[in-house]
């Protein structure tokens, strides 16, 4: 037990290591790209519109946009792991060493998903220093333990993702198109710059069966405590199918899939 214990640990520890010690890769480039997200959609468009259910437009967009952060890196971690070690070959080493199949999945989870909620922070703390430079109001909580948990199942769930796209991918390209031609424009559909009540009614129903509202919803309520749709609910939902994706990452790599050819 105690081998199985320790070879976990430094599964787990070497994939935390793997990002961290890249910062310019892994940290740089989602802080420049928030500080323009705020800059244009915040302080520019911001001044425009106004404030949405009473809540200034700078302070409205920041939930989605950690939620963006937390979702691009958790699932490009997972997925970068696992088709570099299947395409380098290494990863047979992590089949053949003493840890069980949940174990193996487990580790690559929980670092993405570490990886993914590091940058949920930082993102939270470059608006924090920008919000109160627009509108001279600071950042606050408005229900701590929701966003938390909203956060944590979501970084989940898209590891897990993450997970699978590497051991489908047959390629570097296969990777991209998963990330910036799917989930991305999922996200910024997913009412991040707009509440779903400003749509018409068709279109809300619709952008209901996006995944992404759920999630932008639930951490919008947890930093400005308003919600569209009720937070238990969303929460449920997502804590499920992360539960289901998990699982079917572990069945996966039972089956040796992706991992054998």
């Amino acid at each position: 037990m105690s081998v199985v214990s320790t070879g976990l640990r430094t599964l787990v520890h070497r994939e935390i290591l793997r990002f961290v010690r890249r910062p310019r890769n892994t940290f740089l480039p989602p802080l420049i790209t928030n500080v323009l997200y705020f800059s244009v959609f915040g302080v520019i468009l911001g001044a425009r519109v106004g404030s949405i259910e009473g809540v200034d437009y700078i302070l409205y967009i920041l939930p989605g946009l950690i939620v963006l952060g937390v979702i691009a890196n958790a699932f490009e971690n997972a997925s970068f792991s696992i088709f570099h070690g299947r395409w380098n070959e290494y990863i047979h080493e992590i089949q053949t060493s003493p840890l069980s199949y949940t174990e193996m999945v487990g580790a690559y989870v929980s670092a993405s998903a570490l990886r993914g909620m590091i940058i949920g922070v930082l993102i939270a703390l470059v608006g924090a220093v920008m919000i109160p430079l627009t509108i001279g109001t600071g950042v606050g909580l408005a229900n701590p333990v929701y966003a938390v948990a909203f956060v944590l199942v979501i970084a989940v769930l898209f590891a897990g993702f993450g997970v699978m796209g590497g051991l489908w991918a047959r390629d570097f390209d296969y990777l991209t198109v998963l990330n910036q031609f799917i989930i991305r424009p999922l996200v910024f559909f997913g009412a991040v710059f707009y509440p779903l009540d400003a749509l018409p009614p068709v279109w809300r129903t619709v952008s209901l069966v996006n995944p992404m509202v759920y999630m932008v919803d639930g951490v919008r309520y947890g930093f400005l405590g308003i919600a569209s749709i009720e937070p238990n609910v969303s929460l449920a939902v997502l804590g499920g199918a992360a539960a289901v994706v998990v699982a079917i990452d572990v069945w996966l790599f039972q089956r040796g899939y992706g991992l054998t050819e």
